[in-house]
């Protein structure tokens, strides 16, 4: 036990995490809310690729790529935070309302409402600075397209 502790302090100091662009931040967020009920379906990887390649006019092999990075920055991020921050940066707030319809979308995507997902949702939503009732309308928007 000694002897962890002792390496573990001598290990050099992780690398720090890049921070992300508008592009890779939104990926980042879609992966972490479809993981979120612990159940990454295909049907949720595909939603998110349709997302990039839709809002990014990104081609399917880029769009899957993209999310691949994603995937790997997204299970290293310890907070939401910093995708939420970039997003938030890059995005005007009239915009980002069509961000959190795509997140609706993702989390939709399986056909259930999970706890965890509405719960990332309201903390992505408020992170976004996007009210209760914009988010509500977002997320019927995203119903209704299916």
């Amino acid at each position: 036990m000694f002897a962890d502790l002792l390496r573990s302090l001598a290990a050099p100091q992780p690398a720090r995490l890049p921070e992300p662009d508008e592009r890779l931040a939104l990926a980042a967020l879609l992966v972490r809310l479809a993981r979120a009920d612990g159940d990454y379906a295909a049907v949720e990887r595909d939603r998110i690729d349709r997302v990039l390649t839709d809002r990014h006019g990104l081609s399917p092999s880029e769009a899957g790529r993209l999310r691949g990075e994603a995937e790997t920055l997204e299970a290293e991020a310890p907070d939401t935070v910093r995708f939420t921050r970039a997003l938030k940066d890059a995005v005007p707030l009239e915009e980002r309302t069509a961000l959190l319809e795509s997140l609706w979308s993702v989390a939709l995507a399986d056909g259930a409402r999970d706890e965890e997902e509405d719960g990332l949702m309201r903390l992505l939503a408020n992170l976004l600075g996007i009210a209760d009732r914009d988010s509500a309308l977002a997320r019927q928007r995203a119903e209704a397209r299916g």
